[in-house]
Order: C-alpha cells, then structure tokens, then sequence
C-alpha cells in the first residue's frame, strides 16, 4: 500500500518532548503494498530485508457478533475445523507440514474477525502460503471431525471458566452489552455449541468465507509480487478467485451501539480472590476520540506509574493486578478497570477505582501524566512491532478494521497529537456514564447486597 505523507500535527498544550521517530531501518518502517486480486481478495505486505522470517495470515472479516443466538460459537468452532483437513491434506499433513521446517501456526477468534497465520524462515514463505490458503480453501469439515472436535471446544470453555481473571471479562461483556452479538462469548455456551450441527457450520463457512471477506497479509523478508503470485496462483488452484473485477467487501462500519449503566453481575465461585471489572461504555473504533483514551487509559491504569497501580498497590496494597483496558468495535467500545483482590477488600477497591475515575472526569490529568502516558503508548506502539508476526497482525487488523494503513509515523503523531484538554474532554464523556460491574469470586449474601450501592 502507498505511505501517505507523515502528519505534521503536534500537541497545542506544554505537555513536553515530541515523540522520537524509529530510524527507517526498524521493524515497522518497511514498504507496505497492496494488491487487490480478482474477486476482491486483498494482499498486504510489509518487507523488512533485516530479519529471516516471515509471518503469513489470512484474515477473515467475520466474528462472533456476525452469529445469531442459535449460531453462537459457530466462528470459533470453524477456526478449529479448518485445521482438520482439507481435499488436499489430512489434520497430520497440515501440522506436519509446518512443524518439519520448525514454523509455527496458529489461528484467533474475535468478535468481529478471524486470523489463521503461520511463521516460517523466509525460504519456507511458499509452503506456508500454500498450507493456510489450502485451509482457507478447501476444508471438507467431516463430520467425525465436528465430532470430534466439539469435545475439544467443550474443554476450552471449562479451561475458561477455570480461570476467573479470564472470565470475568466475559462477563462483564454481557453485563453492560446484554444478550446481543457482541454480549455473548466469543466461544459459545455449552448448550449452543452441543447443539451446532456440520450443516449449519459447513453453510456459515460458505457464507463468510468468500474472497471478498478475506485479506491477505505477509510481513517479513519477502517479495510482494512474489506473494500475490503464490496466492492467486493457490485461490484459482482451489477455484475461489472467479475473475470478475469485483471490489472486496466495505469494511465493518457498524450498527446502533447498546448502552447500559448501572448493571451488576455476580458469580459466586469458591475463588480465593474476588475478580472484578468496573467499566462503562467507551468510543468505537472509528472515534477520533480513541487516541485520547487510549491516553487516559494509560495514565489511569496502563503501568507501574498509573494512578490505579499507585493507589490500589503500592499505596495500600490492596490487590496484586489492577489495570485498566479499552476495545473499540465497529459502533460502541468499551472502558474497563479491572482488578483482583481477597474478597474483604472487594469494597476498598471498588471505592478507590470510583475515586479516581471521578477526578479525572472532573479534573482531567496533569500535564506530567499526559507526558508520560503518551510516552508510555508510543514507546508500547514501536516495541510492539519488533517482530514479522506484531507487523502481520498490524497490517491485517488495519485492513479489515478500517480498511487501509496508517504507517508508523502517522501512529506516532496522532499519539503525540492528543493533550490534556482532550484527555479531559473524553474523560468527562466516557467516565461520566454510570458504571456497570461484574464481580466473580466468594461474596457473601451482605457483599453481594452491597454492590449497587458501588456503582450508584
């Protein structure tokens, strides 16, 4: 893809240095192209001459929220299928394939897409370009491997539910999204995924699959001819690409946002710590408002410094975790604090949580935490793209997210761009909802009674 001139956009407010630019020479700063095939399928790559690897994906722009009740489930359960064998492979020929050249493959399910990779020395970029498009491609999803498998999925959803810190995300998802796509867990419930048939997963496959929901994205030392090559060569193999000159599909712009406030969940499990997540709506991912969250979520929760770390740990050392989190989605978002601490501190650090996310809705932050903050996600923005598997991931999420690019650079001055009075103004606009919480763990009956008083 073409790099768009570097934004010259500096910050108004004296919150301190420019963010230092990455010499051309790292990771991130390589030549990003774009090819859209016939049939609409998209190839991204980045090439970066310096390393002797390369990460292979294929993005699908499908997830858990494109399901109906009936169907939930069914993404994650396909991300499964597709490595058990296709026209071509055996499940053993697939692993096998990549495990004898010491690659690695993987796959993820999300709520709004779907990404199956594979990393490999660079002269074994071929096979792992034609392994994942074979997957992609030509799955015969058997019957007895949906059987299979099912019992798999099962497990996975135990192991979930094992861990509460986990969980309690989930919950909280359906606590301030309620029962709608984006409410529901990404692997289903036991009941939806025992009743998913080979039938219904073989025609969501068919639906969802097609070229113009798929995006291609490489990054390594590579050569992007040579790639888009391998792979219309690997689609008309399999007959996907049917040579019309049809565009790929818009992205995801999103639907009516769900808003609730005021909600509270509670699982009672026999933990030996309550886990819990305090959050409210946020802002969608095509918000301009997202970069000056993303501030405040760093200077709230986002390290050793943050408020929260501070206040809820080193201070009084109420809880070992507590961190704040954002997701942004195609229409709504998400604002978060969670933490975990022995049950009898559950109303401590609650109260502190509310403390803190109430003045910095009436205050904003100074200009030394801006400073930091901004420091804090540029630096995460660089370091996070140190190897070809972070470009890959960066590269395909653009793509299916918002459709296209942002270079580095551009990252670094929207980052740079935000200050304190945009960090108060979204503060006072997502802090300012009610709160909803959802609360795992060993409450007792006055505990329990208790928390909507927390978040009234």
């Amino acid at each position: 893809m073409r790099r768009t001139p570097r934004s010259t956009a500096r910050p108004t407010a004296s919150v301190g240095r420019a963010v230092p630019r990455p010499r051309r020479a790292e990771p991130g700063t390589g030549t990003v192209r774009k090819t859209v095939l016939p049939g609409g399928l998209r190839v991204v790559t980045e090439t970066v001459p310096s390393v002797r690897s390369v990460t292979f994906g294929i993005w699908a722009g499908v997830g858990s929220r494109d399901e109906t009740p009936a169907l939930n489930g069914a993404t994650h359960y396909l991300e499964h299928l597709l490595f058990k064998g296709t026209e071509r492979r055996t499940a053993l020929d697939i692993s096998s394939a990549i495990d004898a050249v010491g690659g690695e493959m993987n796959a993820f399910t999300t709520k709004e897409f779907t990404c199956y990779y594979a990393r490999v020395l660079d002269a074994d970029l071929p096979l792992a370009i034609d392994v994942v498009c074979d997957m992609l491609t030509g799955s015969v999803i058997a019957p007895e491997e949906v059987e299979a498998e099912r019992d798999v999925i099962l497990e996975e959803i135990a192991m979930t539910e094992d861990d509460p810190s986990d969980g309690v995300h989930d919950l909280f998802a359906q606590t301030l999204l309620g029962d709608s796509p984006l409410g529901r867990p990404v692997l289903g419930t036991v009941d939806t995924v025992n009743a998913l048939t080979r039938d219904r997963i073989a025609r969501f496959y068919r639906r969802h699959y097609e070229p113009t929901r798929l995006v291609v994205t490489a990054a390594g030392n590579l050569d992007h001819a040579a790639v888009v090559d391998q792979v219309r060569s690997a689609f008309e193999t399999a007959g996907a690409l049917n040579g019309t000159t049809a565009g790929p599909a818009p992205h995801r712009t999103g639907r009516r946002g769900i808003r609730a406030a005021g909600r509270v969940e509670v699982q009672e499990r026999p933990t030996e710590q309550a886990h819990l997540v305090l959050g409210m709506p946020g802002v969608s991912r095509h918000d301009e408002r997202r970069w000056a969250l993303g501030v405040l979520s760093a200077a709230l929760g986002g390290g050793m410094s943050s408020r929260l770390f501070q206040e809820v740990r080193e201070k009084r050392g109420l809880a070992y975790n507590v961190y704040t989190h954002t997701s942004g989605y195609a229409d709504c978002g998400i604002f978060g604090v969670y933490a975990g601490c022995r049950p009898d501190r559950l109303g401590d650090v609650l109260k502190i949580c509310r403390e803190q996310l109430a003045d910095v809705a009436r205050h904003g932050l100074s200009d030394d935490e801006t400073r930091r903050a901004i420091g804090q996600l540029a630096g995460s923005t660089v370091l996070g793209l140190e190897d070809t598997g972070s470009l890959m991931h960066r590269l395909g999420k653009s793509e299916v997210c918002w459709g296209g690019q942002l270079s580095v650079d551009e990252l670094l001055d929207r980052i740079s761009a935000v200050t304190p009075d945009d960090v108060h103004q979204v503060a006072r606009e997502v802090l300012g909802h009610r709160p909803s919480l959802s609360v795992i763990g060993p409450l007792d009956d006055r505990q329990a009674a208790g928390l909507p008083d927390a978040v009234a």
